[in-house]
């Protein structure tokens, strides 16, 4: 029974009313082509602050069907000119609506062994040579947006005002939409009204979508971990302070700040995804750098978060006898940093009802916030100043979901080499979801 209601959601998007009678006649026209797209920019990723083909080939469809493009929109601090690209078209008096998608991949071999699966090798910003992947689904987004902008212009009847279409660099360094906003994206190219995106998973069927009102999920917060201790020979570690064993102390002894000083009702994580020391067995080093991201809801719980992290890696190194001259270093990394994702909860329902109408009820799931974070938000502004909304939008084969759902299981999600999309459904659900959320916010 799950099995058929699952594999009925690409269906059923046709069997509700729409705002556009021809929408999904449209689109399906497009999906052909739009595949073939998706796959190209799968097969050929390009990691934070690199899109430059990614961003070129968006600027390029966009172009063909009138929009009035700008390419490397963004600044980052260091000066560096970014990718970003920003697409407008204007159609009338009305309110701006602004759609974002993100462009980059992950530092990640990819293992699912697909026809179209990328083979791309590069090196990262430590020189270390890595496997890239669109790991997170970004090559869904990018192609999800070109639909829509083919369905938006050839349906111009149907709406008034301007759409501002975003293709944003950098958003697994969640440094991008900062970069494009330090480039005066809105005194270039006007502050819209509301801003809407959507967002793969593997937590959905494709023909599926997942609405979170309010925050949405977690801010993040990336912090460096300098360990200091005093380097020799590996066969005389009494001679010196060991950072590796103070490294591996302080990881074990991190994960009592959530069980031991957070509330249990405040969502928190922190994890250590890379620590880099050492060159040789039987050296040890001066030094162990360790990366940590931090996840929170609440400035109170991030607080504690990282008063634990520098009261623990002080801790360690004290009980090991550190002279003061080489205590740790813990930096936040502020170009690494971003807020809760809070989607209005006015723009939600709006949206919702549109997505209800287009899909069906059945198709159009109630979800629960996460720990995962996005810099979509940063968008808004400082305050929510401007209403954002992200939806989930399902990205595994039907038949599989539910399998998988039977199982108790997941199938492979974002961030890791097995994340599968199912291409056709997929883009057909975003497009049409994404297009007809886009014209009935430029009715009003």
């Amino acid at each position: 029974m799950k099995i058929c209601r699952v594999v009925a959601a690409v269906t059923m998007l046709f069997a509700g009313p729409v705002i556009a009678q021809d929408l999904p006649t449209y689109v399906n026209g497009q999906i052909p082509g739009l595949v073939d797209i998706y796959k190209g920019l799968h097969a050929h990723p390009e990691l934070s602050h690199h899109e430059e083909q990614s961003s070129a080939l968006l600027a390029a469809e966009l172009r063909k069907v009138g929009f009035t493009v700008t390419e490397h929109v963004g600044k980052y601090p260091d000066g560096t000119q970014a990718f970003g690209v920003v697409a407008v078209l204007k159609n009338g008096a009305g309110p701006t609506l602004l759609i974002r998608s993100d462009m980059d991949a992950l530092p990640i071999v990819e293992e699912t062994g697909l026809s179209y699966a990328s083979t791309v090798k590069t090196k990262n910003a430590s020189g270390q040579e890595v496997g890239v992947m669109h790991a997170c689904g970004h090559d869904i987004h990018m192609t999800s947006l070109i639909g829509t902008a083919r369905a938006m212009a050839a349906m111009k009847n149907q709406w008034h005002g301007t759409l501002m279409l975003i293709g944003q660099p950098s958003e697994e360094t969640i440094d991008g939409a900062k970069a494009m906003l330090a480039d005066h994206l809105y005194e270039r190219f006007g502050t819209p009204d509301m801003a809407i995106a959507l967002h793969d998973t593997n937590r959905g069927a494709a023909g599926t979508l997942t609405i979170v009102p309010g925050a949405s999920q977690a801010s993040s917060t990336s912090v460096d971990v300098i360990m200091r201790g005093i380097g020799g020979h590996g066969s005389a570690p009494q001679a010196g302070k060991d950072p590796i064993v103070m490294a591996a102390e302080f990881i074990v002894q991190l994960q009592t700040i959530v069980s031991r000083q957070e509330d249990p009702h405040d969502l928190t994580v922190v994890t250590v995804g890379d620590i880099q020391g050492g060159t040789k067995r039987n050296i040890i080093p001066d030094e162990v750098k360790m990366e940590l991201t931090v996840r929170t809801f609440s400035d109170k719980s991030l607080n504690i978060v990282l008063d634990g992290i520098r009261r623990t890696a002080q801790g360690v190194a004290l009980s090991a006898g550190v002279p003061e001259d080489r205590a740790p270093i813990v930096t936040i990394v502020k170009d690494e940093t971003t807020p809760v994702n809070y989607n209005n909860p006015a723009l939600t329902a709006r949206v919702k009802s549109t997505l209800v109408k287009t899909l069906g009820a059945q198709n159009v799931i109630d979800g629960e916030s996460h720990m995962g974070s996005e810099d979509f938000g940063v968008l808004g502004l400082e305050g929510h100043k401007i209403p954002t909304f992200m939806f989930w939008l399902g990205a595994m084969d039907p038949a599989k979901y539910a399998a998988a759902e039977s199982a108790g299981k997941f199938l492979p999600g974002p961030h890791t080499s097995r994340f599968e999309p199912v291409p056709e459904p997929t883009l057909r659900t975003g497009i049409v979801s994404m297009t007809a959320a886009a014209i009935s916010l430029l009715q009003n």
